[in-house]
């Protein structure tokens, strides 16, 4: 008698800021504070602080608490480290310092310099309201930086050079030349600064 599958959680972050049930991991993992699942599903809470942070896979110590910890941060993910940026994440300064340190200088030469609880704080306000919408912007897409996320024809799309490919929860699949008009940005404001600064984040081999 075979034992059914159980349900994925609902712990798989889109682009779009939208969090929903897969099986699948991606290459980060994100953290928001102790969100608790009720039947593998998350209640009303989104966040349980402002620091959101893109963590790796694997703890620096070897540490795993489990997908649902009573007493420990919740695990989220990310197909790559471009999604976690457009969803409002920035990298840990403590399991992926090289990254954390390159991208606050980036942000440094975009914004000012500033610590990780400053950033966080600016952060916040330009990447979800009150009543959990992601925030999202207008801008030329030639003037956009690689690794942005924008809207198109109601898909998330990566843009990456003169193409722009189109997110989908395990890869990016089909591309299309990179549109020569304004478009909504996915990724917040501050960060499509940083990027334009020269933070490159690490994306899916797909793209």
């Amino acid at each position: 008698m075979c034992t059914p599958r159980p349900s994925p959680l609902q712990n798989r972050v889109l682009p779009t800021g939208e969090i929903v049930a897969d099986p699948a991991r991606g290459m980060f993992t994100g953290n928001r504070g102790i969100l608790p699942f009720t039947k593998g599903g998350l209640g009303v809470s989104r966040w349980k602080h402002p620091h959101w942070i893109i963590c790796d896979l694997t703890h620096p110590k070897g540490r795993y608490h489990g997908p649902m910890p009573a007493r420990a941060w919740t695990p989220l993910f990310f197909l790559d480290e471009a999604v976690g940026l457009a969803a409002g994440h920035r990298p840990c300064a403590y399991c992926r310092p090289d990254a954390y340190r390159a991208f606050k200088s980036a942000w440094a030469k975009a914004h000012a310099p500033m610590g990780h609880q400053q950033i966080d704080q600016m952060l916040h306000k330009a990447r979800v309201t009150r009543s959990r919408q992601q925030v999202r912007h207008m801008a030329d897409c030639s003037g956009l930086p690689d690794g942005t996320f924008i809207l198109l024809n109601q898909k998330p799309h990566l843009l990456r050079g003169a193409r722009a490919r189109c997110f989908s929860k395990h890869e990016y699949s089909t591309s299309t030349a990179r549109p020569n008009a304004e478009v909504q940005v996915l990724t917040p404001a501050p960060t499509v600064a940083a990027l334009r600064a020269g933070f490159s984040p690490k994306l899916h081999s797909s793209a």
